[in-house]
C-alpha cells in the first residue's frame, strides 16, 4: 500500500459499485476530515539557514537562482543578521524552532556524495518536524557547534557565502535525482 509518513493509504478498487453521497465544501465532516489529514500527513520542510546576506553580488544571484528551484521542493531559505555571533546565531534558530533538527555545515561533518544528499532530502522530507541546514559565519562554529549534527562539503575552506551556494545546489540536484530529471548526471 501507499504510505503517508508511517500510515498506510488503503488503495479504492473502483471496479467495486462503490456510492458517494455527495456533501458541501462548507459541510463540518468535510472541514474536520480535511483538517485530521493534513495532521497526519505533515511533511517536514528543510529550511537553510544563512549568516547574513551574500555581499558578493555573485553569490547573492546563485544563492536566489537555486532558492528558487527549491520552492517547490519544501526547501526555503532565511538570511539572519549578519553581526550577530556564532553562539546567538545557533541559539535564535534553537529557540524559535524547538524541537526540530539543526544541521551544521562544518569542515569536520559527514561528507555526502549527490545520491546521499538525495537520500538524505528525501528522509528529511518525510519526517514531521523540519529540519534546519545552518550555514555559519565566516569564522565558523567553532566548539559551539560540536553538540550538534553537521555535514561538511569537503575538506577544502570555502566562504561562507560560497558554501551556501554549493549547499544549495546539491539540494537542487538531490531534488532532480528524487524526481527523475536528467540534471544530474552520475
Amino acid at each position: 500500500p501507499r504510505m503517508c509518513g508511517s500510515l498506510p493509504i488503503p488503495l479504492l478498487d473502483f471496479s467495486q459499485n462503490l456510492h458517494f453521497q455527495p456533501i458541501s465544501a462548507n459541510h463540518p465532516s468535510l472541514q474536520m476530515a480535511i483538517v485530521a489529514c493534513c495532521k497526519v500527513c505533515t511533511m517536514g520542510r528543510v529550511i537553510v539557514h544563512l549568516h547574513g546576506r551574500a555581499k558578493n553580488a555573485s553569490f547573492r544571484a546563485s544563492i536566489s537562482e537555486y532558492a528558487n528551484r527549491l520552492s517547490s521542493s519544501g526547501v526555503s531559505l532565511v538570511e539572519h543578521r549578519n553581526k550577530t555571533d556564532p553562539k546567538t546565531y545557533l541559539k535564535e534558530i534553537s529557540d524559535k524552532y524547538p524541537g526540530h533538527s539543526m544541521i551544521l555545515l562544518q569542515e569536520s561533518g559527514e561528507e555526502l556524495d549527490s545520491v546521499q544528499y538525495s537520500e538524505r532530502l528525501k528522509r528529511w522530507s518525510m519526517q514531521r518536524n523540519d529540519t534546519h541546514l545552518v550555514v555559519g559565519p565566516p569564522g565558523g562554529f567553532a566548539l559551539m557547534g560540536i553538540e550538534y549534527e553537521s555535514l561538511s562539503l569537503g575538506k577544502i575552506t570555502l566562504p561562507h557565502e560560497l558554501a551556501a551556494v554549493v549547499l544549495l545546489e546539491q539540494l537542487y540536484r538531490a531534488s532532480t535525482i528524487i524526481k527523475g530529471l536528467p540534471y544530474h548526471r552520475p
